[in-house]
């Protein structure tokens, strides 16, 4: 596998864990020094909650010739998350940042440094054809975003399930995307299919641990999440298919993607384990295959 080059040295990697303060109001958006992420349009706008976001800038005249982290705002209502968890807000703006920085170093995806937030009934969904919802064990469409997020998929749209463990948290995305696709169910995706081919060569579906989880198994060997209920330890990659056999929406379930790619800089453990090997190879494999099919 290609070795990706941190952009951090490697003094920062080995620096204390950050601890992120957040408080959690409604759509689980955190506020930090008067902000909200509901009240902000990108995650350039907010504060890191890590070791800090590289920026960079594209070609002038080109600003807009780039692809968009583009992250799902929703309101929690239901599963396993529906009287706690930070919802959509989790990990921004470092995890946006940092893979879209990762995508344009590693491929030739020219990427936008400011990321954007999207609500499913926005007027320019449909400008951005790959979406980002993470905590999904929690969250409910209601009427309208069914109708706009079918609308997205079935003309082209794809959509990024991440960071959910558990059976009800998984029960919550599959009855939500039934609403969306009554007619469709989600599929276990082979290790052979092209989409682990893409950039890096994927032979397993590893395993995404939280930043201190991560760290702390090189101890323990634990690497999943306790106090959900049901397998948390097996790591699915599952997905919808339209009738062309277009893939629409993945969910990687039981691994925290997000997390691999916001805390890159903490430890060089995390980074090189989860962040370097699983995480940013399958970020950026899915975004290739999305983008050139």
């Amino acid at each position: 596998m290609k070795r990706l080059v941190p952009f951090l040295a490697l003094a920062v990697l080995l620096s204390g864990l950050v601890l992120a303060q957040r408080r959690f109001g409604r759509s689980g958006g955190y506020t930090e020094g008067g902000r909200s992420a509901d009240r902000v349009q990108t995650p350039r706008e907010l504060d890191s909650h890590s070791t800090g976001t590289p920026t960079w800038e594209n070609t002038r005249g080109f600003e807009k010739d780039t692809f968009t982290f583009t992250r799902v705002r929703y309101n929690n209502g239901g599963g396993f998350y529906r009287s706690r968890g930070p919802g959509w807000t989790t990990d921004t703006p470092d995890a946006d940042l940092n893979l879209s920085y990762r995508l344009q170093q590693m491929t030739s995806i020219r990427t936008n440094p400011d990321g954007y937030f999207i609500d499913l009934t926005a007027d320019d969904l449909s400008s951005y054809p790959w979406i980002y919802i993470v905590e999904p064990g929690g969250l409910h469409f209601d009427e309208a975003e069914v109708a706009a997020l079918r609308k997205y998929l079935l003309n082209g749209g794809f959509l990024m399930f991440d960071d959910f463990w558990g059976e009800s948290a998984w029960q919550n995305v599959e009855r939500n995307m039934k609403r969306v696709f009554p007619e469709r169910s989600f599929a276990e995706l082979p290790l052979d299919h092209p989409l682990y081919r893409s950039v890096f060569e994927i032979k397993s579906k590893g395993q995404v641990p939280n930043v201190r989880t991560g760290e702390e198994s090189q101890a323990t060997g634990v690497t999943w999440e306790y106090g959900h209920d049901g397998d948390t330890r097996t790591v699915h990659h599952r997905a919808i298919h339209d009738d062309k056999g277009r893939m629409m929406v993945i969910a990687t379930h039981n691994t925290d993607n997000g997390d691999g790619w916001e805390r890159e800089g903490e430890y060089e453990y995390y980074f090189r384990n989860f962040s370097e090997k699983i995480a940013y190879p399958l970020g950026i494999n899915i975004i290739f295959y999305v983008m050139t099919h």
